[in-house]
């Protein structure tokens, strides 16, 4: 093909139309008049108002998102803080709670340490203050250990009486402890006065009666004069306890007709359960004065016959 019929113009493809110099100048100059136009005339607050509204549905979508991320950490934030809150008002409360029953504790223990010492003093009998430590471990004897010893002055025999009445009786005395049985063991036996008729008994323990045990007056007629309510004391007659302590009351009188003897219930006044502080006695025997040596007969001199 000969080089003079070629076309030399570009293809429309590659055609670019007006020059870049050009579209700047009518861009300007329509930016220019749509500013000089805005600032006088307002023409783009309508435009505006019309692309907001439509524009708010799109922003409210895209809000919610952050909205809700904001209210879930805000809701968690509050939900660990009032936890914390409550967990520490629980452990007030338990810590009040604590000192609520210790104090409580405390003004029991104290009306029975000032009922202790009312009681020591009206004792003529010598006596001094113990605390119970612990219960025995042997599951079938009625035991208790107190903190006063040989070295105490306890003696085996010596009564042991709580702020109500007698509890038990010092059966074994080591250095510093000594070991208590008390009234409801099945071994430990007490001589007692009913106060209501003068009649003297002795009442031995029952650890079967009631739940925390119990004793039982035996070898009463089944005509005895006994009654429900009736109150025994100790009646001095055994040299080892003082006449006049309480021991138990009558709560069931049993009267059988296959039986020549009667079967009489007693609930102790002590508290054989829970007991804390004690108060020993000297036993009987050695709080008997002596008796006066017999005055030595004077010699009489006789007048020698003359």
């Amino acid at each position: 093909m000969p080089l003079g019929t070629l076309e030399r113009s570009a293809p429309p493809f590659f055609k670019q139309g007006p020059s870049a110099l050009s579209r700047l100048a009518v861009f300007s100059a329509l930016a220019l008049f749509l500013m000089v136009a805005d600032a006088r005339f307002d023409m783009s607050g309508p435009f505006r108002k019309a692309v907001a509204t439509a524009l708010y549905p799109v922003q409210w979508l895209m809000l919610k998102p952050v909205e809700f991320a904001h209210h879930a950490a805000s809701y968690f934030q509050s939900l660990q803080a009032t936890q914390q809150e409550l967990d520490a008002a629980q452990q007030k409360m338990t810590l009040m709670g604590q000192r609520a029953n210790q104090a409580e504790q405390l003004a029991l223990e104290n009306g029975r340490l000032r009922q202790l010492l009312a009681l020591r003093d009206r004792l003529e009998t010598p006596a001094q203050a113990a605390e119970v430590i612990y219960d025995t471990a042997d599951t079938y004897t009625r035991r208790v250990v107190i903190d006063r010893g040989q070295m105490g002055g306890v003696e085996p025999g010596s009564p042991v009486m709580d702020e109500v009445g007698v509890l038990g009786q010092v059966t074994r005395v080591f250095p510093l402890v000594s070991e208590v049985t008390l009234l409801v063991d099945r071994e430990q036996a007490i001589p007692v006065l009913n106060v209501r008729t003068g009649v003297r008994g002795v009442a031995y323990g029952d650890p079967v009666a009631g739940h925390g045990g119990g004793m039982e007056l035996r070898f009463m007629p089944a005509n005895a004069d006994v009654r429900e309510d009736d109150l025994l004391t100790t009646s001095g007659v055994d040299g080892l306890y003082p006449s006049g302590l309480p021991v138990a009351r009558v709560f069931r009188v049993e009267r059988r007709a296959d039986s020549a003897f009667a079967r009489i219930y007693c609930v102790p006044l002590a508290q054989v359960q829970g007991a804390r502080h004690v108060v020993v006695l000297k036993p009987l025997a050695d709080n008997a004065l002596a008796r006066p040596e017999p005055a030595h007969a004077v010699p009489v001199k006789r007048g020698t016959r003359k």
